[in-house]
């Protein structure tokens, strides 16, 4: 049996620059899973870094708010959405409210750093 216990994982700032924890990776752990599982935080007044993945991404948000974009549309995110990011689609979170946004990110096939463009610049 395999737990893993969020205030067992190590932080860090993933490429995009929210605060992550990975949970679940088949790479990591010896499971077998197609997707890897992460826990993220973006604080009060961020915005990650745009960036794009050849795999598809989900977000659970599970708490505070603020904008979603993928590929230059735009929309309001809040606690209990889940966002579906295709494959390739440039994308980033904007916290507009008052406390981080906190979100599950599932990754699938599992997050790969070759998968993954980060853009130098935020948009505004």
């Amino acid at each position: 049996m395999l737990i893993r216990k969020l205030n067992e994982c190590e932080e860090f700032f993933a490429g995009d620059q929210t605060i992550l924890c990975e949970l679940l990776h088949p790479d990591k752990q010896p499971i077998n899973l197609r997707y890897s599982l992460a826990h993220a935080i973006l604080p009060v007044g961020a915005t990650s870094l745009p960036h794009s993945l050849t795999t598809s991404e989900v977000y659970y948000i599970l708490s505070g708010t603020g904008e979603m974009s993928i590929d230059n549309e735009l929309q309001m995110i809040e606690p209990g959405d889940a966002v579906y990011i295709p494959p390739n689609a440039v994308q980033f979170l904007r916290n507009t409210g008052t406390e981080a946004i906190v979100f599950i990110c599932i990754v699938d096939p599992a997050w790969r750093k070759e998968d993954e463009t980060v853009f130098s610049e935020t948009i505004s």
